[in-house]
């Protein structure tokens, strides 16, 4: 049964993250007799993917927001009569480390009393991706939200960042962003994608196996188009305009490198702008283990797995967006086949195809979507790259050309740029392109979240803090 057990229990396998990876995984690993802890900062099942509104909101049919809501939904039952699953609903592991066992340390927040800690035998991290955002001037503005970030907003709190959005960027979420607002009865007046979709033509092949993705696809094509939403190829929000809140941006054609081109420039009115461009793998955690990565055709940093899910460290296994982002198909067969070599059993034929096929697909997809080199030219020396600590791009590039900081880590020394609440998470990625390092090394954060002092201090009995 899914409940919210904080006694110590020595579990089996303890899954990190409650989206469709590690709601996969649970599932598969309780059928296979394994004692599960599902653990998870959210406080109900479902993750960022299958994020919902709350019951006292009274949404009629949820499922009108989601794709693949019946899965979810089959999982949800399931697990909620699952003698073998306790579900740790509102856990943020801030911290894990192997002896015997693995220990997991999470918050509950700054008003709980003390901090958790989960012993398990195995260990997976399902803990999915957050969007990555290159910095334009005027991105800081309220109305400016990421293209998820809209989309949470519908699903979670049924409302609308604006009544006339543009949605931005680069990458699928667009497309799967704009048809949900649309739906919802917001104005779009224009879907802007940086590339030009030609690089799926390279890959033929692939898109022929995995014609759920093509349906996917054309399902929000045709939904688009019955609400009059145009799409403009090659081309990028470089201002958003406005005072107290945005009331416009600037929108002007790229190259190849995704360099603006001169003259190409247009307005468009809006009250709101959701801008994404793309995601990254959240592998905070297995990095401070020492697990291996690799960097993907996008230019971020993903665990590098086995064929049965396992990481470079003993005992801990990687499903789903941590492994290299692919959607929630490809999430929901890696947490099954992940379930099943934690359990010594054989790999499910099904699950192996469609790993192989989603994989592919993702592989297609990131390269089809990587961002130019030449972005940063849309960036202004006032533009803020980092948010939380106010630092322009001027300070990065003066760090660079001034001071002699040849990559991101100098350049945070030298200007605070990803020192702030975020850790980096928002304006990684623009620093290292700005600092001219290498992109797609993975940040080291001792910490994978805020922790109370008084809960870090605690001397609990299960392990001893290092000086």
């Amino acid at each position: 049964m899914v409940n919210s057990r904080s006694e110590q229990v020595r579990y089996d396998l303890a899954v990190i993250g409650a989206g469709p990876a590690g709601l996969a995984a649970a599932d598969a690993a309780a059928g296979l007799g394994l004692r599960v802890a599902l653990v998870d900062a959210g406080a109900g099942l479902g993750g960022q993917y299958y994020r919902h509104p709350a019951p006292e909101l009274g949404a009629a049919r949820p499922d009108k927001l989601h794709h693949g809501w019946r899965t979810f939904a089959e999982l949800r039952e399931r697990l909620a009569a699952a003698p073998l699953v306790d579900h740790l609903a509102g856990h943020h592991v801030w911290a894990a480390e192997r002896g015997e066992d693995w220990i997991l340390h999470a918050t509950r927040g700054p008003e709980a009393a003390d901090r958790a800690a989960v012993t398990a035998r195995c260990l997976l991290l399902a803990t999915g991706a957050y969007e990555r955002q290159l910095p334009f001037p005027g991105w800081t503005l309220p109305g400016v939200v990421t293209a998820g970030g809209a989309q949470a907003m519908l699903k979670s709190g049924l409302v609308l960042p604006g009544r006339r959005i543009v949605v931005a960027g680069s990458g699928p979420l667009l497309l799967a962003a704009a048809s949900s607002l649309a739906a919802a009865g917001a104005r779009i007046p224009a879907i802007v994608e940086a590339t030009a979709y030609l690089g799926y033509a390279r890959g033929l092949p692939v898109l022929a196996g995995n014609p759920a993705k093509l349906a996917e696809g054309a399902e929000h094509a045709a939904r688009l188009l019955r609400h009059g939403v145009r799409l403009r190829r090659r081309s990028a929000v470089v201002e958003a305009h406005g005072t107290d809140r945005i009331t416009g941006v600037t929108v002007a054609r790229l190259d190849a490198r995704w360099k603006p081109v001169p003259g190409t420039e247009r307005r468009i009115d809006c009250d709101a702008l959701a801008v994404g461009h793309g995601l990254v793998p959240q592998i905070d955690l297995a990095v401070e283990l020492g697990a291996d990565t690799v960097t993907t055709a996008d230019g971020t940093a993903a665990l590098r797995v086995d064929a049965q899910q396992r990481t470079s460290v003993p005992g801990l296994w990687a499903a789903g967006e941590t492994c290299g982002v692919g959607g929630a198909d490809l999430a929901l067969a890696e947490g099954v086949l992940a379930a099943h070599s934690v359990a010594g059993k054989p790999a499910p034929a099904r699950e192996l195809t469609v790993r192989r096929r989603r994989r592919a697909f993702a592989a297609l997809m990131a390269a089809a979507h990587a961002p130019g080199p030449d972005w940063t030219g849309w960036v202004t020396d006032d533009t803020d790259v980092c948010r939380c600590e106010e630092v322009p791009a001027r300070a990065v590039r003066e760090a660079v050309t001034e001071l002699g900081a040849a990559d991101a880590r100098t350049v945070k020394l030298l200007t605070r740029a990803g020192m702030g609440w975020c850790q980096g998470r928002m304006c990684g990625p623009a620093v290292a392109c700005l600092s001219g390092g290498p992109v797609g090394r993975p940040d080291s954060r001792p910490l994978s979240c805020p922790v109370p002092l008084a809960q870090l201090a605690q001397q609990d009995g299960t392990t001893e803090l290092s000086e």
